[in-house]
């Protein structure tokens, strides 16, 4: 259901308001995309990552309760990346690959191509 015109300029208004007393806020919505706040929180969880297999690998042998804590902090960093990926899907990948000059699709999205055509079979008949 659209808005009213009355609607639409009450929002206008609001609006306008905003931008004037808290221009910051509308700075920092308007940069936050899901997709971004997605990439953001997948770096931080790969680096939980990478902190718990130095704390488990470091630990391991000497103090075992640090250590399961460690991998506690893997699991729970991987259960936030596979949450994330999720929510980005495809869609969020291109975003972020567009916005970086397709620095993510050139890496990884001719990969499955290249694989098919070196591993790609000739169906000519010999005969």
């Amino acid at each position: 259901m659209p808005l009213s015109e009355d609607e639409q300029r009450i929002l206008r208004e609001i609006e306008a308001n905003l931008s004037v007393t808290d221009p910051k806020l509308v700075q920092q919505v308007s940069d936050t995309t899901l997709y971004r706040h997605s990439a953001r929180m997948i770096k931080y969880a790969v680096l939980g990552l990478i902190v718990g297999l130095v704390l488990l690998v470091t630990t391991f042998t000497s103090v075992l309760p640090l250590a399961v804590l460690g991998f506690l902090a893997m699991l729970a960093c991987l259960l936030v990346i596979e949450h994330h990926v999720r929510k980005m899907g495809r869609a969020g990948l291109e975003s972020l690959s567009a916005n970086r000059g397709g620095a993510l699709k050139g890496m990884f999205g001719n990969a499955g191509r290249r694989g098919r055509d070196r591993w790609q079979r000739d169906d000519e008949d010999p005969s």
